[in-house]
Parts: structure tokens; sequence; C-alpha cells
């Protein structure tokens, strides 16, 4: 747990002393020298072979199915195992075809196939209605009683629930319908063992919540072994993929991991947090595809920055440096550093340099003049940061409405995304551009959902080392409620900010898709890390794990 310790540093013989906070962050467990001995034996032209033609063989596989119930299955599967990304064409042709001579095929089928259905359709943005799932509630308008007969049944059901949008009453009952039964089920042991470990699983976060890239690995060792109709075909595909993309990843975090020394900012911020792995999982999580490197490059790069100028703000920086600091931001001109302190230059200018050169790429690749965008990306945050400071120094508490409509600008992403785009598009347009600098919804939604969650896995450790308020304490001191209650508020407000992600990022809209992917995979992120506390600020046990599993890792060929 994080502790507070002061610390104090004379500028100048003249200026008075400056007591400054610490957070006492841990290291992280990955240092430059663990990151540059990663390595896979998961290359060369042998595997990139024997996969070609295995995805060969599954495209034929996709084709030959011809029942409808089974193509989901065998969709939903791809899905899982981390190999959706290989047929995107054939998924969404085959859901279309669905979609349009299949309708009613479900009605009155299992409640299984029916969620299912219905999950795979909204996902990939085919309309599909709730009213699906009439068919499986009494008179009374309730979900029938005999449905709890069938876990699996109930289980796809939770899941779908997950993909409602607002005001789906249908879905908002089946949710609270199927969480009831699915803790009781786990409670009295009543199901089957490997069935189990899939609720609980389900019960900590629902799939539409979780990482697909972090998700694989659990699904191709916890789930598909064993299953009464596993294809080895796929096993083996999924396996070696992961492997090989594992490597890939690894080649990433290497070239991250020299960019950050060789910028050397770590180095003069030792109060700050260095997370340069942890940042590289976050753009694993945000942009997964091994093909976005750019894209991963660029939400690294920010996420480390961010972190470090995030702790200037947070702990060490007095109010009266933090605003000049804000101003240099403003300006954007290394002159206005002058009254700055020597950290603080170094910061700037490492922060300067880094996003002229992100705006001279994007100047090289697509013709477009992004300085001036990005420079007031930067300067709101900043802002959105000294505010935040000078609520901590004036020991005032916010609203949570207050508090929210700065701290989802606080929370980096839209700043992250904004500079995102450049890096995942073929082409930049007029119209994206502009929708970008009036902040989309779903690019609020994605941050809104990063912030809360962030909140309630930092806020006891923050509040106990001094920090300004978070949400949860907001909406204590707001309404006078306790801890346990205001956190279940948070929550719910969670699950509301889904719900409208999840119309938006299926909507029309001038942004590409893998743009949208990663708005989501934003959200999808803060999951992972803030899922078991602080994972990010205070990386603990379960994250130090599933990144071992990510990036170092390798699945056993031989496993069957």
């Amino acid at each position: 747990m994080a502790t507070c310790v002061l610390c104090t540093q004379t500028l100048k013989p003249s200026q008075p002393t400056i007591t400054r906070r610490s957070a006492n962050y841990q290291q992280s467990f990955a240092d430059y020298d663990f990151i540059q001995s990663l390595k896979s034996d998961y290359k060369g032209e042998v595997y990139e072979k024997r996969v070609q033609k295995l995805k060969e063989e599954v495209r034929c596989l996709l084709e030959k199915v011809d029942q409808p119930l089974d193509r989901l299955k065998l969709i939903d599967t791809l899905q899982c195992l981390g190999l959706g990304y290989h047929f995107k064409k054939e998924i969404k042709e085959a859901l279309r075809i669905i979609s349009i001579n299949d309708k009613n095929m479900l009605r009155g089928d299992s409640l299984s196939a029916t969620a299912l259905h219905f999950r795979l359709l909204r996902q990939h943005g085919f309309e599909v209605s709730q009213d699906v799932f009439n068919g499986f509630k009494d008179d009374k308008g309730d979900f029938m009683v005999s449905l709890c007969e069938d876990t699996k049944g109930m289980l796809s059901l939770y899941e779908a629930s997950y993909l409602a949008f607002e005001g789906e009453i249908i879905l908002d009952e089946a949710k609270a319908f199927t969480t009831i039964y699915l803790k009781d089920a786990l409670n009295s042991k009543s199901i089957e063992q490997k069935l189990e470990r899939q609720v609980e699983h389900a019960l900590e976060s629902p799939l539409n919540w979780r990482v697909p890239a972090i998700e694989a690995r659990w699904y191709i060792e916890e789930t598909y072994v064993g299953e009464e109709d596993m294809s080895h075909l796929l096993f083996e595909l999924a396996k070696l993929d992961y492997n090989m993309v594992q490597g890939m990843y690894q080649t990433n975090a290497k070239a991250m991991s020299k960019w950050w020394g060789n910028l050397g900012l770590g180095k003069h911020l030792n109060f700050a947090r260095d997370r340069l792995l942890e940042c590289f999982i976050w753009a694993v999580g945000t942009v997964s595809e091994p093909e976005l490197w750019n894209g991963r490059s660029v939400v690294t790069k920010l996420a480390q920055l961010l972190t470090s100028i995030d702790d200037v703000y947070d702990l060490y920086g007095s109010l009266e440096e933090l605003e000049l600091f804000t101003d240099a931001i403003d300006k954007w001109d290394v002159n206005a550093t002058e009254q700055l302190p020597l950290y603080m230059k170094i910061c700037f200018l490492a922060l300067f340099n880094t996003i002229n050169e992100m705006a001279y790429d994007t100047l090289q690749q697509h013709g477009w003049e992004s300085i001036a965008y990005l420079k007031k990306l930067w300067s709101d945050q900043c802002h959105t940061y000294l505010v935040e400071a000078k609520w901590y120094n004036n020991r005032y508490t916010p609203t949570l409405d207050e508090y929210l409509n700065n701290a989802w600008v606080s929370s980096t992403i839209p700043l992250i995304m904004g500079h995102v785009y450049f890096s995942l598009t073929q082409k930049v347009t007029k119209e994206a551009q502009e929708c970008l600098t009036n902040n989309p919804n779903i690019v609020r939604w994605s941050s809104i959902i990063a912030r809360l969650v962030d909140d309630l896995g930092t806020c006891t450790a923050e509040q106990e080392r001094g920090d300004v308020p978070k949400s949860v304490q907001c909406y204590m001191h707001e309404t006078g409620s306790t801890e346990a209650v205001a956190r279940e508020h948070i929550k719910g407000l969670i699950s509301d900010v889904w719900k409208k992600m999840n119309k938006d990022s299926i909507s029309n809209s001038p942004f590409p898709e893998p743009f949208i992917n990663a708005t989501v995979g934003m959200a999808r992120a803060s999951h992972f890390f803030y899922q078991y506390d602080d994972g990010y600020g205070v990386p603990n046990n379960e994250t130090k794990e599933r990144v071992m599993l990510l990036l170092v890792e390798p699945i056993s060929i031989e496993k069957q």
C-alpha cells in the first residue's frame, strides 16, 4: 500500500523550502533489463507457413458450416480463442447473412442459442431487438423460473445482457435475474467444476468488459480444453497464433523500453511512477491487432509521459510551479520554461520533442498539420490537472457532477485518443478531425468509464496518503452515504455508461473501425488494471501474473 513520504527541496537560497509529497511507489516488476531479455522461439518461416495453412483450413471450415447456430458457435469460438482478427471479413459476412435470412430462427429455441445469437449480432453492429427474450418470460412478465435448470443458458443470457443499450428494460431484468441465480449456484456448489470456473470468471467481469488479447489465454487453457466439440484444428492454430503474437509484442515492448531509456525522463523524475511495461500492456489492451504496431507505440509513449506528468501535478510540484508549467504548455514554447525548476524544464522538453515528432509523422504520412490540435489537447489536460491540484491545496471537495466534468478529461483518454486517431486511419478526414475536436460521445464514455474504474481501484490508497477526493469521496460528501453505498453507486454509473458506449460503438461515425475498437479497448484496459485494486500504480500479484502470461510465458504446444 502506498504511504506518504515527505521530502524537501530548496530551489534557490533566497526561496523558501518547499515541502513535497511522495507516494513511495513500488518499482515496476519489469525494468529495462527484464524487458530486453524477452525472447520467443515462435518466429520464422516454418511457423508462419504452418499458421497460414491452418488459417486456410479454418476458412474452409467456415464455408462448410451451413446451420446458423453451428456457424454462430464457430464464430464465438474463434473470437474467444483470439483468432477473430484473422477472419473479420468472413465473420462479418456470415453474420450479415444470418441477420437478413434468419431473424426469427432462434425464437423459441434454447436460451443459450438465443442469447448467443443476440450477443454476436449486436456486437458486430447488426440490428437485433431485446424482444427476442420475451419468449422466455411467463404470464406475469418475469423470466421463467424453469430457466434456472439450464446454467449454460443462464450464463449465455448474463453475457448477452452486458450488450444492452439505454432503456432496454428486458436486458436489465435479464442481468439482475441471471446474476442472482449464478451467484446462488456458485454458493451452493450445484454445478460441475468446469462450468463453475466459467461462472466465477464471468461474475468477476463480463466478457464485454474484458481485454480480448488477455482473455484468449484463459479461454485456450481453462475453457476450450475438454470441450465436447473441441476442434483440434482451432486449438493448434490458437496456440501457435498466441505464441507468435506474443513474440511480436515482445519486439514492440523492447523498442518502447529503448525509447523510454533514451528519453531519460525517468532518471530525472525519480519520484514518479516508471511504468513502461504496464503502459505497453495498456496499449495492447487498446490496440491488440499485431499489424497496428504504430498505434501501440503512440499509446505507450503517451501513457508513460502522462503518468510522469500526473505525478508532477499530484505529488511533487508546488502550486506556483504547476501554474508556471501549465502556462508553458499553453504557450508550447521552450522560451516559456525559463521560470521553471530544472526537473520541470526536462519534463517539458521531453514532452515537447515527443509530441512535435508525432505531429511531424502525421504531416509526412497524411499531409495533415496536427500540431495546433495536439497542443490544445495537452493544454486541456494540464488545466484539468491544475484544477485538481487547486482542489487539493484548498481542501475542497467538489460535487460528483463537478468532479466528473473535470475528471473525464483528466482521465487522459481524450488526449490519448486524439493522438491515436492519426496512427489508426488510412486517411485523415476533416469531418473526423472536427468531430474529435468537439469530443465525440464514444470518447467521453470511454473516459468516464476509465475514470470511475480507476477511482474504485485507487481511491482508498490515495486518500490515505493525501490526495484530491475521487468520485467515491465526492458522492459520500455530497449525500452523506457510507463508502459501501458510494461504491455501489459508482458501479451503477459504470454500467449505465457502458450502455451508452455499446450504442455509440456500432453507430455511424466518421471514424475508422480500428479507432472505434481502440476507444472501447481503452475502457476494457481500465477494467483489467483496476480489477484487483490498483494494478497499475501498485502492481499486484494478479496483474503481474497476467502480464507474464501475455508477454513472457508461451502456451505449451504439446498441451492437449
